[in-house]
Parts: C-alpha cells; sequence; structure tokens
C-alpha cells in the first residue's frame, strides 16, 4: 500500500509542469539609462577589479519626437522606449533589473552671474565662514535672477554647481581671501541651476518603468566621468557632448569640475540643412549626415520620391558653412566659460563625428589641431567589455552613467539623507554641507537668516532709528551633532537642518515713542494722528513740545566734554555721546560703563555685539549703530 501512494505522489510530482527559475537580481549590477534627444540606451555592467565590465548595451531611437532638446515632451512615450530596451537588456543579460542609473539633461541648465557684499563689524582676519557667507549670498543671488528671468521662483531650481570669478576686499581684487584681513568683501560667481521639471519628469517616466531611482548625475559630468580620467583633471581640460539638439560642455581643472554651459546648435542643425536643401524627410537626413564621412556615393530618394544619387565630398562641401558656424559657437563658449584657452578638448557624443567638425574647433580657439580629439581614447581606463567597441564617442554619457554610479565617481552615487529624505546632488568633489542645502532649494536667508527691517523716521525734525530683530539662528546636525555650514559631508551621512527664522521687523506706535500719558497734539506727514497710530519709515512725526508731560528724552553720557554729539542704541534705548577732545573716536569700550553692568563683579561671560555681530573692545563705535552688552 504504501510502495503505491509513493508511485502516485511521484506520477503527479512528474505531472506537475516545472517552474522556470525566476532572473537574478541585479544587486551587484549596475542598469544606466541615457534618455537622449533622440534616443534612449541603455547599459549594464559589474564592477570587476575596480573597472566596469560592460555586460549589454542596448539603443532604441524614439519613435515620435517625444524629447526637445533633451526635455522630456511625452513622458508615455518615452516610457514605452524605455520599457523596451529595458526588457530586452534583461533577456541578453537574464537579471531582473530593479534600480536604474540616471542623468539629467545639460542642456537644460541654466548660468548665472551674481555677485554679493558682505560688511564685518571691523577690520579683522577673513575665516571659512565667512567666505562660505559671502558665496552663498552670491549663489541666492544667481538664484534669484534665473527665477526672475523665467518667471517664476527660485524653488523652481536645483542649484549643481558654481565658480567663483574674483573676490574683493575692501575694493581690492583678490583670486583668494582666506586669512587676509578686511572689512567690506565681495564675491562674483557664474551658478548653474537645473529646472526642476526636468528632473520631475525623469522621475515620472522612471515610475511608470516600476524601477527606482539609484543615482542621478547631469549628463556632462557622465560623459566627462568617461572621457576625462581622474588623473589628468588637474590640467585644464574641456569635453564637449554634441548631441542632436544641444551641445553640453564641461570644464574641469585643479582636479575637479567647474563649470557647464551648452550652445544651442548641435547635430539637428546639419540635419535639418540636408532637409531644406534636398527635400528629403527627418529619417533620410539623419542617414545622410552619418554617411557624410563616407567615400563612396550616397542614394536617397526626395519627399517626390524622385532618387537621387550625390559624391559624399559634394555633401560636406553643402554642410560646410554650418559645421563652421557650430564650431563657432562651441570655442565661443568655451572661451566664455573657461576665461582662457583650455590645454585640450575632448568632442562626444554622436554629433562628434560631423566631417570636419575637430579641425575646425581648433582653428576657432586657434590651438593646435592635435589638443582637439573625440572622446573614447580614454573609456578603457574604467571600462572594459567583449562583446562592444567602447571607444564610440557616442557612448560617452550611457557609459559615464554606468562609470560615474559604479566606480564611485559622483557624490549622487551614494545617500545623504537631509531631513530623512534622500538628498538631490548633482556635483563631483568634496561637498559642504552648504553645498548640499542649496542643491536642495535652501537659501541665503534660511542659511544665515535674516535681520528684520529698521523703522526710520524723524520726530520734530530729529531721525530716529530702530533697528530689526536679529534673527533665530539655524540649526544643523550631522549625524546628530551639531555641524558648521563649512562641514564635510560623507557618504551616508544624515543631516538634520532646521532654518533660520527672520528677526522681526521694527514695530512701534505713536504711545510707544511718546508714553501713555502724552496730552498733546500729533501729526504724521503732516496730518493729524491718534497715538495707537503705527509708525511707518520715513514719516515725519511733530508732537507738541508744550504738552505735559514732555517727550522722555535719551540718555546722555556723563561727564562728557561739549562737542559734536553722536547717537548709537545701546541695548535697546538711544544714547547720546557728546564729542570728545580733540575729535577723538569712541570705542566700545567706552560703553562699558553705560550698560549697567557691574564690571568690578561680573558672575557671567560678557557678551557685546555691534549691529548684531561679535564685538571687539577696541572696536569704533560709529553714528547710529545698535549696541548690546549684556
Amino acid at each position: 500500500m504504501a510502495e503505491s501512494r509513493r508511485k502516485t505522489a511521484e506520477a503527479k510530482k512528474s505531472a506537475e509542469p516545472k517552474k522556470i527559475p525566476e532572473p537574478e537580481k541585479d544587486q551587484d549590477c549596475v542598469f544606466a539609462l541615457d534618455i537622449g534627444t533622440r534616443s534612449v540606451i541603455g547599459v549594464v555592467g559589474r564592477v570587476e577589479e575596480g573597472k566596469l565590465h560592460v555586460l549589454a548595451i542596448e539603443k532604441e531611437n524614439h519613435g515620435q519626437r517625444a524629447m526637445l532638446d533633451g526635455q522630456i515632451e511625452n513622458i508615455a512615450q518615452v516610457a514605452e522606449v524605455a520599457r523596451d530596451v529595458a526588457a530586452r537588456l534583461e533577456k541578453r543579460t537574464k537579471l531582473r533589473l530593479s534600480r536604474v542609473c540616471l542623468a539629467a539633461a545639460g542642456r537644460a541648465l541654466k548660468s548665472e552671474s551674481a555677485s554679493f557684499t558682505l560688511e564685518l563689524p571691523a577690520t579683522q582676519p577673513i575665516t571659512d565662514e565667512n567666505i562660505s557667507h559671502l558665496e552663498a549670498g552670491a549663489v541666492s543671488e544667481a538664484e534669484q535672477a534665473v527665477a526672475e528671468q523665467a518667471g517664476g521662483s527660485s524653488d523652481q531650481y536645483y542649484m549643481v554647481g558654481y565658480t567663483v570669478i574674483g573676490y574683493r576686499i575692501d575694493g581690492y581684487p583678490m583670486s583668494s581671501i582666506r586669512d587676509h584681513s578686511g572689512k567690506v568683501l565681495e564675491a562674483e560667481v557664474v551658478a548653474t541651476f537645473l529646472p526642476r521639471g526636468v528632473v520631475d519628469s525623469l522621475y515620472a517616466v522612471v515610475g511608470k518603468l516600476g524601477l527606482e531611482v539609484a543615482s542621478m548625475t547631469l549628463e556632462p559630468i557622465a560623459a566627462l566621468n568617461a572621457a576625462i580620467p581622474a588623473d589628468i583633471r588637474l590640467l585644464n581640460l574641456v569635453l564637449v557632448d554634441i548631441g542632436a539638439g544641444t551641445s553640453d560642455i564641461a570644464v574641469c581643472r585643479d582636479g575637479s569640475v567647474v563649470g557647464y554651459t551648452m550652445a544651442t546648435i548641435a547635430g539637428d542643425e546639419i540635419t535639418e540643412l540636408l532637409m531644406r536643401s534636398l527635400l528629403v524627410d527627418f529619417d533620410t537626413g539623419e542617414q545622410m549626415k552619418m554617411a557624410l564621412n563616407d567615400d563612396k556615393p550616397i542614394s536617397y530618394t526626395d519627399i517626390l520620391g524622385l532618387p537621387h544619387e550625390v559624391p559624399a565630398a559634394e555633401l560636406r562641401e553643402l554642410v560646410a558653412p554650418s559645421v563652421e558656424t557650430l564650431a563657432q559657437e562651441i570655442s565661443k563658449r568655451i572661451l566664455d566659460l573657461n576665461g582662457r584657452l583650455p590645454s585640450a578638448v575632448f568632442l562626444a557624443g554622436g554629433g562628434c563625428k560631423l566631417a570636419g567638425l575637430r579641425e575646425r574647433v581648433a582653428e576657432a580657439l586657434k590651438i593646435d589641431p592635435a589638443r582637439v580629439t573625440t572622446a573614447g581614447n580614454h573609456f578603457q581606463r574604467n571600462s572594459f567589455a567583449e562583446d562592444y567597441n567602447l571607444n564610440d564617442p557616442e557612448y560617452a554619457t550611457p557609459l559615464g552613467i554606468a562609470i560615474s554610479a559604479g566606480l564611485g565617481l559622483i557624490n549622487d552615487s551614494y545617500i545623504i539623507l537631509l531631513n530623512g529624505e534622500p538628498a538631490k546632488l548633482f556635483r563631483s568633489g568634496t561637498l559642504l554641507a552648504r553645498d548640499i542645502l542649496m542643491m536642495n532649494g535652501y537659501g541665503y536667508n534660511e542659511m544665515m537668516g535674516r535681520t528684520g527691517s529698521n523703522l526710520s523716521f524723524t520726530l520734530n525734525g530729529e531721525r530716529r532709528l530702530f533697528r530689526g530683530a536679529m534673527p533665530v539662528p539655524p540649526v544643523l546636525l550631522i549625524n546628530g551633532e551639531l555641524a558648521a555650514l563649512t562641514d564635510v559631508v560623507r557618504a551616508g551621512d544624515n543631516i538634520e537642518f532646521t532654518p533660520a527664522r527672520a528677526g522681526a521687523d521694527a514695530s512701534k506706535r505713536l504711545i510707544d515713542l511718546l508714553g501713555e500719558d502724552f496730552m498733546g497734539s500729533v501729526t504724521v506727514n503732516g496730518a493729524a494722528a491718534a497715538l495707537e497710530d503705527v509708525i511707518h519709515t520715513g514719516d515725519d512725526i511733530w508732537a507738541d513740545a508744550h504738552a505735559e508731560p514732555a517727550p522722555p528724552e535719551p540718555q546722555k553720557s556723563a561727564d562728557a566734554p561739549s562737542g559734536p554729539e553722536m547717537r548709537v542704541n545701546l541695548n535697546g534705548e538711544t544714547v547720546i555721546l557728546f564729542g570728545k577732545p580733540n575729535a577723538e573716536p569712541y570705542y566700545l569700550m567706552d560703553l562699558l560703563k553705560y550698560s549697567g553692568i557691574n564690571l568690578d563683579h561680573p558672575d557671567k561671560v560678557v557678551e557685546m555685539t555691534v549691529n548684531g555681530q561679535p564685538g571687539l573692545f577696541s572696536q569704533k563705535i560709529r553714528e547710529g549703530d545698535s549696541v548690546v552688552i549684556r
């Protein structure tokens, strides 16, 4: 009986359909998608002995114009093409892809120059914190300018990087200001921003595929990481990624990427010239453009159905003016961004294969033609493959995305948490906490705070000034410990940031100024006013001086000789300082005796600030200064 049951069970088991094993997960693989204007290119690789082993590459053109100059126009259509590329990669590698590395189009970047001035309370050595405040202020000014030009708000952009053009100390230009001494500091920067819509549309495509974004970088950074190894970035090098709609440009020197820009013409200019000149459709024009480097005649059929055959040399002569225009525009953008001739230029992307372009770029820059080359020669430094020729410059961006994430060449290939969410990171090189905050939408006022607006008016012809309250400072924690904006952030760090709160604006009513017992008449700007009326900046107030009781007199310094007087605000009250003999200045130490503090037996540390900044005993006091001694 037992034997019979055993045979029956085995028969049932053999009759059951065999389960096909699920594909292996991509836990140790890198999956990169380059979503370009003309096509989607996918790369799957695995890091082996410090290099990316490329396992598969797939490419699919967009069926229609689903993208315009790198910006996704039709999310659903782009998602379908990306899904097809991913499915083919899964079939080829027998992997189940779940996490994807992306790059945002550099052609959507917006750059803006701006300057910012920071006035210190006195001439003093310049610290890293001073420089951080100065640069953050300049970047915020640039961000505001970009937002105003686009008719939107600054929170519609991500800051992806900036370059300091120069500094000034007390009006003198300087290339570096750290440890120098000065009072009035200025910085001019060129900051680069990425519209949030570009990033959001990429996330929307990935969401439709059911994938998770593993990392996000910029296309010019990705291409540069593939084309220019880190060990030669001490040189001043330029990468130009020539796509269909625009040409992305990245500059590196001193070991890191320092700036990005773009030229608004690229490969499509040549295609459209062929369309207009030869009456062909877009696809035919693209095919003819790709065949320009061949020596054999090019055959095509125009939109009227008529067949033609033309020598390749004749077509090269036809497109030569457009190639020249492209080269001139690229060279102009390089010089504008870099400020000088670069050491060498690397051309990448499908558009770099245009006949004669390399020579014309060298000619436009007036540099040795040997110093302008196509990217690809260095790809093998970081990657290898058995089945693919990786030296094709068209692979610069997709291969660069995979290399960058797989080998940790970009900061966004690891996770940094900001207030519990993964922070968006776009730069390579060392990042400070300040950089992380600016990349994620925090501006100068949220990092530094804003003093409340002052209230300035005249009372019976005498100018009065009440200063706004100091801001509530921000709180920055890295891994639970108090940190500074200039602290370096590393992979896996957890940042908690509470923005600064602006100080309250100075506010006064007439009753606060004149007292509750004031019985006289008051006019503001020539009109009768009530004691409950709020005072506004610029008001001209006249109170009847004969009314009882008289307005309270400001505190006067005792034992002061006669002479020109100076008014300062000490601990919220106006103090009149009469002139010293020989016109000597007043110093902060002179105000100690008016502060009310028993300096013979102090029981706490004495805090001294002038206009909200730490004060020094030897610091000169000027008319209208707001001093706190407590």
